[in-house]
């Protein structure tokens, strides 16, 4: 399985883990929305973690380059629904970034309400300058809400590539903990933000957003038209 979800006193702990760089791919994508519907259900907040070392890689390249165009499009549409239904759902959610975060990596990062990040050598960031590729409308839509304007340019247009400590001074991360604390921070911040009211908190978070999520919502079926 590449992704699980524990719940345990109203938190659900939904990790990625394939066993490698934690490729963002349909089977990825089908695992997360699983244990996302068990936590909606069951739990009070969210941490999405990722396994030692790695939170994600970004989309699996591998899939990109095997399945056509329109199957590429499809994948696109999956992950910007993903990142709408953590971006735009009802739960807090806190990402503990347990290591490297590249590409749509960093995006499920600025989906995510607040984030917690592995002290180390690690990489984070979008890298999609430097690969030749177009940002998708989602990936855009969200750095302008979550990254720190005077780094917009150097980090989406620009690509480049940010330690933890620049990454949280970027906008991609909120705060650091030692690698082998970054789950337990981030347990412990899901749990304060489980205290607060949840309707009141899925109303907030859902209305402040709407315009990002109304665009990117728009974007779907449209990527090939960036």
């Amino acid at each position: 399985m590449s992704a699980t979800v524990e719940i345990a006193n109203d938190i659900a702990l939904i990790r990625m883990d394939d066993g490698k760089a934690n490729a963002i791919n349909f089977e990825m994508i089908a695992a997360l929305n699983e244990a996302l519907d068990t936590a909606e259900a069951e739990a009070k907040a969210i941490v999405l973690s990722g396994r030692d070392g790695r939170f994600s890689g970004g989309f699996d390249l591998n899939a990109f380059a095997s399945l056509g165009a329109d199957g590429v499009y499809k994948l696109l549409d999956a992950g910007a629904e993903l990142l709408l239904r953590l971006y735009g759902g009802p739960l807090p959610v806190v990402a503990a970034c347990t290591g490297h975060a590249i590409a749509m990596g960093v995006f499920i990062l600025n989906a995510c309400d607040t984030r917690v990040g592995a002290a180390g050598e690690y990489k984070i960031g979008a890298n999609e300058a430097i690969t030749g590729m177009n940002l998708p409308i989602f990936a855009m839509e969200l750095a302008r809400d979550r990254i720190s304007p005077q780094h917009l340019t150097r980090a989406m247009v620009q690509g480049f590539i940010y330690n933890p400590e620049g990454a949280v001074e970027a906008g991609y991360l909120d705060m650091l903990a030692e690698a082998d604390k970054v789950e337990a921070r981030a347990l412990a911040v899901a749990g304060q933000l489980a205290q607060l009211p949840g309707k009141a908190y899925a109303w907030n978070k859902k209305s402040i957003r709407k315009g990002t999520l109304d665009r990117i919502s728009a974007s779907l079926g449209a990527h090939h038209k960036v």
